[in-house]
């Protein structure tokens, strides 16, 4: 059985490229592809989180390699640069973790251009140019897996959330388009959708303990996530275990979206 599940979810001699890996998701899925074995490619805006993530890989993985880039992909002239450079440190990539992204919170009169297209352009745009920019290295290599981060407002409507909750509806449909493009040539292309987990992102949640309970009332299980229960999904996503399942969405949230 050991043996199974090792050619089945080990992730040796793979490379993971995590973006927004200086916190949050992004930080715990690249320790949890670490863990699995794979070598790691850590990109965000935050040098010290940055740092702080590549520690805790390193920990995970001792003998695994992991390097830190750190990169504004919010200007995509950005994105070729940047995996160029990391070619010269890797050959390419087969394992890309798309979970930089932002959420402003504004009440729909307050949100100006600018702030729909920053909301579209890191949520939406970055994740379609830099997994086009991988591709070619992953058909080389004969396959790869692209995990994308839809949301709950992917499905839901929430308060003050217009801009984040267009871009995550179309990071489902992103997904699907991924994988009707790519699957046919060994690129799996699927997305976890995840509740309420403690994050920056949604740290004006966290900090509000009424809305806490609120969303942990929501849930079929009757909790807010943990960390920890990312890493099923991410480690499924990243391996060859998913290889006849492309195009999907996977709500990790308790229950949320089933109620």
């Amino acid at each position: 059985m050991s043996t199974y599940l090792e050619a089945m979810f080990s992730l040796r001699d793979r490379v993971a490229l995590c973006t927004g890996a200086s916190s949050g998701i992004g930080a715990h899925m690249a320790k949890t592809l670490a863990r699995a074995g794979a070598d790691t490619v850590l990109i965000g805006r935050d040098e010290q989180g940055l740092k702080e993530t590549r520690q805790a890989v390193l920990a995970e993985n001792p003998t695994g390699r992991c390097i830190c880039k750190t990169v504004d992909l919010s200007v995509l002239e950005n994105i070729e640069p940047a995996v160029a450079q990391i070619g010269e440190e890797f050959d390419s990539v087969d394992i890309l973790i798309n979970a930089a992204g932002v959420n402003l919170r504004q009440a729909v009169d307050d949100i100006q251009i600018e702030d729909w297209q920053q909301t579209l352009n890191i949520n939406t745009a970055v994740p379609f140019f830099l997994a086009r920019t991988l591709i070619s290295g992953m058909r080389q290599k004969g396959g790869g897996n692209i995990i994308n981060i839809a949301s709950l407002q992917s499905y839901r409507a929430f308060k003050n959330g217009m801009a984040y909750g267009a871009s995550k509806g179309a990071i489902v449909q992103l997904t699907r388009a991924m994988a009707e493009a790519w699957s046919g040539y060994g690129i799996n292309c699927n997305a976890i959708a995840p509740g309420f987990f403690p994050t920056r992102m949604t740290a004006p949640v966290y900090k509000d303990k009424d809305m806490l309970m609120h969303h942990a009332d929501m849930t079929a299980i009757g909790r807010n996530g943990e960390m920890s229960d990312l890493e099923g999904a991410t480690l499924f996503f990243a391996s060859s275990a998913c290889r006849y399942v492309t195009g999907q969405v996977l709500p990790v949230d308790g229950g949320y979206t089933a109620k």
